[in-house]
């Protein structure tokens, strides 16, 4: 534990799993706010600048990168990867085996799947959601989809297939209807335009 964390009274860190992991040491970097309720179990790595809000749960055997912030009530599960600057908002379910790059915002109620054939253990695949990838409230993210580079997810879409990078999907199943390049603000703006000359970078490269 880094010595500048401000961790509430109530909240418990080193939470002792009953499955068999490679390590049990707890790794959290300096300047966590862990607040009241929230769960963080053994065996993980976490950057610094962690941030809870109520009755989050981290699981073991997780890579979280620096600045990560957990809203209330949300549950990152077992065996994921997370990078930097990663928002998580309330009530959000991330799935064991989950990838999400750096820079990624969840809005509230995002629920991600990692089984393909339920109650079959042994077929868990999470998705992977790229670098700068934003997801609206509610949306649903299926087993082994992959989420590209600053793409936009609607709210309430159900992601079934892959999204290329920059696309906007929504719908039931999520379809691409444009890209981040055509959305424009009531100014007539794109609030994106930071984010493209990085997209576009990306998009040669494939």
């Amino acid at each position: 534990m880094g010595e500048k964390n401000n961790i509430d009274k109530t909240a418990i860190v080193g939470y002792k799993t009953g499955r068999k992991i490679t390590s049990r040491e707890l790794v959290i970097g300096e300047y966590a706010k862990i607040r009241s309720g929230s769960v963080i179990y053994e065996g993980s790595t976490i950057g610094d600048y962690l941030e809870t809000g109520h009755n989050a749960i981290i699981r073991e055997e997780n890579r979280i990168g620096d600045h990560l912030s957990i809203w209330s009530n949300s549950v990152i599960d077992y065996g994921c990867k997370i990078g930097k600057n990663v928002k998580i908002h309330t009530n959000v379910y991330v799935a064991q085996f989950t990838t999400i790059e750096d820079n990624v915002f969840l809005a509230p109620g995002v629920m991600i799947a990692n089984d393909r054939y339920p109650a079959q253990p042994n077929n868990l695949q999470g998705p992977i959601i790229k670098t700068g990838a934003r997801i609206g409230a509610n949306a649903t993210i299926l087993p082994g989809v992959k989420i590209g580079e600053y793409a936009l997810v609607g709210a309430g879409a159900v992601v079934a297939n892959d999204v290329p990078p920059g696309a906007v999907v929504y719908g039931n199943p999520a379809t691409v209807r444009k890209t981040i390049r055509e959305i424009k603000d009531k100014m007539g703006r794109n609030p994106y335009a930071d984010v493209l000359p990085k997209l576009n970078k990306i998009i040669k490269r494939k």
